[in-house]
């Protein structure tokens, strides 16, 4: 059992279970149709090729102090040859889907296609998986801004590539931009808070390499205190000012508050310090728990 817990954790294969959860949650609250069950493997897929590869990169050496690394470094031909097995598929994925709709993808607007440019770029630079004789920016090296990059990158899986794929699959627009921009938002912060207190965990390697997180820079009790829970408890308002404006009812509410509440108990617990496999089963796992309270609340609305 402990292996196939190592597994699926340290192999970010529950990165991907994330990014299916959050598309399907936001499919139920904008009340979209369902994509293709290609999409959603596809979905699956990247993610979890895309953690593995930057964590796979940074693991040539053994770590008596850090699981993951030492798990990536023990297992480093079976993650290889997974990885290679994992990319063709979904190269296969990936052709398929351009084969079934190409002529929709080449017709898409404008607009489309420049939110798929900044989703693509903004995840390749967070990793510095561009090679450097390109470019030697690396989104991670910029401390605080880090988390706000990877809740944004979270929040267009989740609220904008189910739209591009909803028009290239069926040619269906999305129109209600206020519901939209309130759940982007919503995700974006909510995400972004999960990266800041994931940080937490790599609050000495941080400060050996001068990158400054908000742990980093202001401590751990103050990023506690100052910072998470302030932005739980506006998430929290803003949620309850929206839900009056929509008209949300009285379990709707209560479903997507449970999230925060967990959030900011967990934020308060993380003075004590946890280990590897806390934080990716417990501070992932607010993701899952936010995705599925956010699904079973559109169960009560009629």
């Amino acid at each position: 059992m402990n292996k196939i817990v190592r597994f699926i954790f340290f192999g970010n294969y529950f990165v991907g279970i994330l990014a299916v959860a959050l598309t399907v949650e936001a499919t139920y609250q904008l009340r979209l149709p369902f994509n293709s069950l290609n999409y959603y493997l596809l979905l699956f897929l990247a993610p979890t090729i895309y953690y593995i590869y930057a964590y796979n990169k940074v693991s040539n050496q053994p770590s008596a102090t850090n699981l993951r690394t030492q798990w990536y470094f023990e297992h480093k031909k079976i993650i290889g040859w997974s990885q290679l097995l994992l990319f063709v598929f979904c190269i296969f994925l990936s052709l398929n889907l351009f084969y079934q709709n190409y002529q929709h993808i080449l017709n898409l607007p404008a607009l489309y296609w420049l939110a798929i440019i900044i989703i693509i770029i903004a995840g390749a630079l967070y990793y510095g998986l561009l090679p450097r004789s390109f470019l030697k920016f690396n989104l991670r090296n910029t401390g605080w801004l880090k988390a706000f990059v990877i809740g944004f990158v979270w929040a267009c899986c989740a609220n904008v590539l189910p739209l591009i794929m909803l028009k290239i699959e069926t040619g269906i627009g999305y129109h209600d931009s206020v519901l939209w921009t309130w759940l982007f938002i919503k995700n974006w912060m909510f995400c972004t808070v999960n990266a800041i207190i994931f940080d937490i965990k790599d609050y000495p390697t941080d400060a050996n390499k001068h990158l400054r997180t908000f742990v980093v820079r202001y401590g751990l009790r103050k990023t506690i205190f100052s910072i998470l829970i302030p932005l739980l408890l506006v998430g929290l308002i803003s949620l309850g000012v929206f839900a009056d404006y929509k008209g949300f009812g009285l379990p709707q509410v209560l479903c997507n508050v449970l999230p925060f509440m967990l959030t900011i108990y967990v934020a308060y617990s993380m003075h004590r310090r946890k280990n590897i496999l806390y934080y990716l089963m417990v501070i992932d796992g607010l993701i899952l728990f936010k995705a599925l309270c956010g699904i079973i609340g559109m169960q009560f609305v009629h």
